[in-house]
This record gives structure tokens, sequence and C-alpha cells, in this order.
């Protein structure tokens, strides 16, 4: 599925108001970069911060430096794995931080 997918729409006509977001976390400590993905973005950046995520755990407090917002978790979820690679790499130093 690409950005050209009709929205999906619920049994009652409604959008589906459920969001996914891509972010990207710099860490205070290091100015070291995280990239994730999630439909709670406040919870998240709490649990990345309270030591409870283990690949952060060492790296924390972060701060959130940028993050997008897709209708698809799938699209989310391809987008991180683009900013992950050595092109999103480069993307994401010159447009996003």
């Amino acid at each position: 599925m690409g950005w050209w997918t009709p929205r999906r729409f619920t049994e009652v006509g409604e959008y589906n108001s459920t969001m996914w977001y891509v972010y990207i976390l710099r860490s205070k400590v290091d100015e070291s970069y995280y990239i994730g993905v999630t439909a709670d973005l406040r919870s998240r950046l709490k649990e990345h911060n309270s030591g409870e995520t283990k690949s952060t755990r060492a790296k924390a407090p972060y701060q959130i430096v940028w993050y997008g917002a897709f209708m698809e978790k799938m699209m989310a979820y391809d987008f991180e794995r683009y900013l992950k690679s050595s092109s999103g790499f480069a993307f994401r130093n010159k447009r996003l931080v």
C-alpha cells in the first residue's frame, strides 16, 4: 500500500482516527539518536526516559526532536525502516534534525 491508499472507515462511516507516529529522540547524555514507532507518543517517551525500554535505558533522558504522523500502521513502520537505512540516515540529518 502507498500514500494513495483510500482512507479506511468504520462501520458507522466515521474515519478511524488511530494515528501512528514515527519519532526521533536525541539523548541528552551523548547526543545520539533513537528512531521508533508508536501509537501513543507521550507514554512512549515516558517509557524511554524512565528506563522501561532496555535498548535506550543507558542513554536516558531523551527529548523528541522530530515526529511524523501516519494514518496506516504499515506506512509508519516502512518509514521507520527507511530512516534506519543508510539513505534514510542522510535524509534524517539533512531534512529532519
